[in-house]
């Protein structure tokens, strides 16, 4: 009996070669189905094209955008990207150098939208002409806990480099500041960290949850 339909790789992330007849749906990567996929996505891109997966993802993306001012660790800014993919923001901004190790991202930075900007005027300018409020995330004066605060539905939410944090150019941009509660010694959390649990916030408060 023919069986159609993806095989199990043993101990392996992914699946084998497709057995059976191929789908004829535009959406499945020739290539793939032949080879098999071992690429960190969901079952249900299985096979697909980047191109698909892009496509279809564009069908569903959360109206929050995150930002990156002037980041100098390069595992931070593929934490962020692959956070941001997980959490399907509509687009990552990356302020300042844009030459960064893509290596963190596992890959992710193929499935979620990237712009650069050259400086916080820019991205500001950016964000007003899409109607997004730029959120700065950082510990500080001013700050009010990102816990008891309703964040914008359509935002930025921008993060700074670990220990200098964001610039005052940005926190004057920003149409607001939120921070994140800490208990312990340490002075701040890991800038990818933070990210993550802002982008969480964000979605607690605005996501049906429906995946």
């Amino acid at each position: 009996m023919e069986v159609a339909g993806p095989t199990e790789w043993g101990g392996s992330l992914g699946v084998g070669p497709w057995e059976g007849s191929w789908p004829e749906d535009p959406r499945y990567d020739p290539e793939l189905l032949a080879h098999g996929d071992r690429r960190n996505v969901v079952d249900r891109y299985r096979y697909w094209t980047v191109e698909a997966i892009v496509a279809d993802l564009d069908t569903r993306r959360h109206p929050f955008h995150v930002a990156i001012e002037n980041w100098q660790h390069d595992l931070n800014i593929g934490t962020v990207v692959r956070t941001a993919n997980a959490f399907l923001a509509a687009e990552v901004h990356i302020v300042g150098r844009r030459r960064w190790n893509r290596r963190g991202a596992m890959i992710t930075d193929k499935y979620q939208h990237l712009r650069h900007h050259s400086d916080v005027p820019a991205l500001a300018a950016h964000a007003a002409q899409e109607g997004l409020a730029l959120v700065a995330v950082d510990n500080g004066p001013g700050s009010v806990p990102i816990e008891a605060t309703e964040l914008p539905e359509r935002c930025v939410l921008l993060f700074g480099q670990e220990g200098p944090g964001l610039t005052p150019e940005a926190h004057a941009a920003a149409a607001v500041t939120v921070s994140i509660a800490q208990f312990g010694s340490t002075r701040s959390i890991n800038a990818g960290v933070a990210a993550g649990i802002a982008m969480h916030t964000w979605i607690r408060q605005h996501s049906a949850l429906e995946v």
